[in-house]
């Protein structure tokens, strides 16, 4: 390894340096080629190491464990095409840039099958090696993204694998339970306790069918085969149906349902089944979290260009501290008065990734014990319409 005397103020300023400075080995048998590199290399504001063979050079990749790493193919001792496949053994994640004074086609086919990235021919000038340097360690910030990406979808495939088979067992497990004392009971006993248990059954088999449609509708959704057809929707007529759908719902819950959407008046860009999803889960939310004799009321505005649909209750209400993760994936709120609430965890998500894919956003406005507003902002057909016709006269 090459050391160098530092000059005086320049200590100060390495140690000013970010702390997510990259690191390149520079691996090379001629001094004055290893001292260029780590001078155009270094005034780049990476953090250049330099080895003079390969034994010591791939010592250093083990141990600094480099974005990039620079290695000469003719060098004594180890050769520079080995010393590519042990780098790219040792430490993969190391994208290996190859220099060589005689270059040729086989050689830098032979040095990409050992898995280097990039190939430079000898003599080359400062220009040449920022350019081949920056483009090697913008690949190799994108593998390392990469790899976290996976790593937290296996993460979160595990969790969400692990929690549905918990959702899955426990009403099966209650459902066995519930036949298992009707398989005992006497002949003789009531037939109103008998229908206690086949309702108590039911009720969880609602419970399990409800997690399953939703678990499908999630994975439909992020497999991309939700059907999508962006189209004009009378937002309207999406909600008078979904109202109507509920209203024995609202009746049993002490619930009034009223829309205040004027008929013919707002129509939105997107696909008339993602919309029915999104305000399904919304209304029946509504319905479910409101108090006895509460309301829940469904109105929309026009706001430059979109429609601003809000779905309010004078419910339960949601504290503060839950709201930032009320669009989370099985997220629930765990309070007395909402934990007998069946409920998947799901639905806010599935409606938060929907309306994301047709350009809008959705928000939440909540008073503890006063209620919630729920609010959905998509793009209105009209301005679409305008967006296309300007695009195609400007073709």
């Amino acid at each position: 390894m090459d050391t160098y005397l530092t000059q005086p103020g320049q200590e100060k300023s390495r140690t000013s340096e970010p702390a997510e400075q990259e690191t390149i080995v520079v691996i090379d048998d001629d001094y004055a080629m290893r001292l260029s590199c780590r001078k155009i290399l270094s005034k780049m504001g990476f953090r250049v190491e330099t080895f003079e063979d390969g034994g010591q050079g791939l010592e250093g990749v083990t141990k600094l464990k480099p974005s990039l790493a620079v290695v000469d193919l003719k060098m004594p001792g180890i050769s520079g095409m080995e010393l590519v496949t042990r780098i790219h053994e040792v430490r993969p994640e190391t994208v290996v840039v190859v220099i060589t004074g005689y270059p040729t086609v086989d050689t830098a086919v032979g040095a990409m099958k050992c898995g280097a990235y990039d190939f430079l021919p000898k003599p080359f000038s400062p220009d040449e090696l920022r350019l081949i340097v920056n483009r090697g360690l913008e690949h190799h910030r994108l593998s390392v993204e990469m790899q976290r990406s996976e790593m937290e979808r296996a993460l979160l495939k595990r969790r969400f694998i692990t929690f549905v088979s918990h959702q899955l067992q426990t009403p099966l497990v209650a459902v066995h339970q519930y036949l298992d004392v009707l398989k005992q009971l006497d002949s003789m006993e009531s037939a109103a306790k008998r229908q206690e248990w086949l309702d108590r059954c039911l009720k969880r088999t609602e419970e399990l069918q409800a997690l399953i449609k939703d678990w499908l509708s999630l994975a439909r959704i992020e497999g991309e085969s939700f059907s999508r057809q962006w189209v004009k929707v009378d937002l309207q007529g999406v909600i008078a149906e979904i109202l109507k759908t509920y209203e024995e719902m609202a009746a049993a819950n002490g619930v009034c349902l009223e829309s205040r959407i004027p008929d013919d008046t707002y129509f939105v860009v997107g696909d008339r089944n993602c919309l029915s999803v999104i305000f399904d889960n919304l209304i029946v939310n509504a319905i479910k979290y409101n108090k006895p004799n509460g309301k829940v009321t469904v109105s929309a505005d026009a706001l430059g260009g979109e429609v601003a649909i809000a779905v309010a209750d004078t419910g339960v209400g949601i504290p503060e501290k839950y709201r930032p993760f009320l669009f989370e994936e099985f997220f629930r709120v765990e309070r007395d008065e909402t934990r007998k609430t069946p409920g998947t965890g799901l639905g806010l998500s599935i409606c938060r990734k929907l309306v994301s894919e047709m350009g809008g956003s959705i928000s939440v406005d909540s008073e503890v014990n006063v209620g919630s507003t729920f609010r959905v902002r998509l793009l209105e057909y009209r301005a679409r319409a305008e967006e296309e016709e300007k695009k195609g006269s400007s073709r």
